[in-house]
């Protein structure tokens, strides 16, 4: 089918279908995009506002090791559009960047409702309907959309619904369910809200972040990816961790603090809540009253400290784990193994990255792969 007869439906407005329909539309392709809501209101909240829009790793083998599910399958994605080819995609929008020092790279403006307004501009030839789909029907040349009010035909279908589900027609998908991701966790703990911890060690996980400790459990950027990695664990299951990997000094500062109780010993390595929490029943022993036993009981606590997570933060979740079934797409196209012409990008699919502009990478780079993968064939 040569270019001039397609006809591309893009089913969700969001980062993904919104960047592809870009691509398409530069191509001079045709193209419609259905979506009850409005186009790109998912981009508003990332980043805090300041939409977070890649990250600064730009060996695509490394840079898909950021992705609990999905990483060997993204090795073909990125090595096809990079954080090089993101970067430069935003200077053609009209969106300089600029990086932190933690590698988080941002629009200069600092608002997504910049970048969105840019991105939008840009797709304005796009037919935008806000109808939601009922049914998709496989027809010889192409398929039938339809909606509760109209049918409509297509040539290629480009599925980018995030963390939504699967429609009837193309069932015969392996759908993973979705899951929350990079969100809060419930845990037995709850009495430090507020406190927060650096450069924490998850002995569990084998990742290093910080902690924040709140209300309903633990939340932050370790706790986050912890979610992540451990969003398919029944609940409730135990983490351990280590919150300061360098404590040979422990002995020293006691031997240099006789009069100090321990709580107050402990308060020049943590937040004065958590030394006091941590010490326990020990919490006014002095300095010089800490026997060795003592003393190894608190190393242990320090470097194994337990808490048990009995569920998620809900209404927190901004990422979802599961979706179709990366065995069922080709990662050079995008294109679904099971129907010809449908493509599946984006969140859609079973891939979620951690926090840190992975996930908007994600969105960019398979609707590239996909564009290509329509425009070439």
């Amino acid at each position: 089918m040569g270019q001039e007869c397609k006809s591309i439906c893009i089913i969700g407005a969001g980062a993904s279908g919104c960047m592809c329909a870009y691509f398409l539309l530069k191509a001079g392709l045709e193209v419609t995009m259905f979506d009850y809501g409005d186009p790109l209101r998912t981009l508003l909240p990332t980043g805090g506002g300041r939409c977070n829009l890649a990250h600064a790793e730009y060996d695509y083998r490394e840079l898909a090791k950021n992705y609990p599910r999905g990483e060997k399958f993204l090795y073909s994605v990125f090595s096809r559009f990079s954080t090089y080819d993101t970067i430069s995609l935003f200077e053609e929008l009209g969106v300089k960047t600029y990086t932190q020092d933690n590698g988080r790279i941002f629009p200069i403006s600092n608002s997504a409702k910049d970048v969105r307004a840019k991105i939008l501009k840009f797709i304005k030839d796009a037919n935008f309907i806000k109808e939601k789909i009922e049914k998709i029907e496989e027809l010889k040349n192409g398929y039938k959309i339809i909606t509760g009010k109209a049918a409509y035909f297509f040539s290629d279908v480009i599925i980018s619904t995030g963390g939504k589900g699967n429609f009837k027609g193309l069932d015969k998908h392996n759908i993973i369910p979705k899951t929350p991701s990079l969100v809060g966790l419930e845990s037995n703990i709850k009495s430090l809200s507020g406190v927060v911890l650096k450069n924490v060690y998850s002995n569990t996980c084998k990742i290093t972040d910080d902690l924040l400790f709140t209300h309903f459990g633990i939340s932050g950027p370790l706790a986050y990816k912890i979610s992540s990695i451990k969003t398919k664990d029944k609940y409730p299951y135990k983490l351990s961790f280590n919150l300061y990997q360098d404590l040979s000094d422990l002995q020293e500062l006691l031997n240099n603090n006789p009069h100090k109780a321990l709580k107050n010993i402990l308060s020049s390595i943590f937040p004065y809540r958590f030394a006091q929490y941590i010490s326990g029943d020990y919490a006014e022993i002095t300095g010089s009253q800490i026997d060795g036993k003592t003393r190894d009981y608190i190393l242990d606590k320090i470097h194994n400290f337990e808490l048990s997570v009995t569920g998620t933060n809900k209404g927190e979740e901004t990422v979802t784990s599961g979706g179709y079934n990366l065995n069922e797409v080709n990662p050079k196209t995008m294109e679904s193994k099971i129907y010809p012409n449908v493509y599946i990008i984006g969140e859609a699919l079973d891939i979620d990255g951690f926090c840190g502009g992975f996930n908007l990478q994600n969105a960019w780079s398979t609707a590239y792969v996909a564009s290509e993968g329509i425009i070439n064939k």
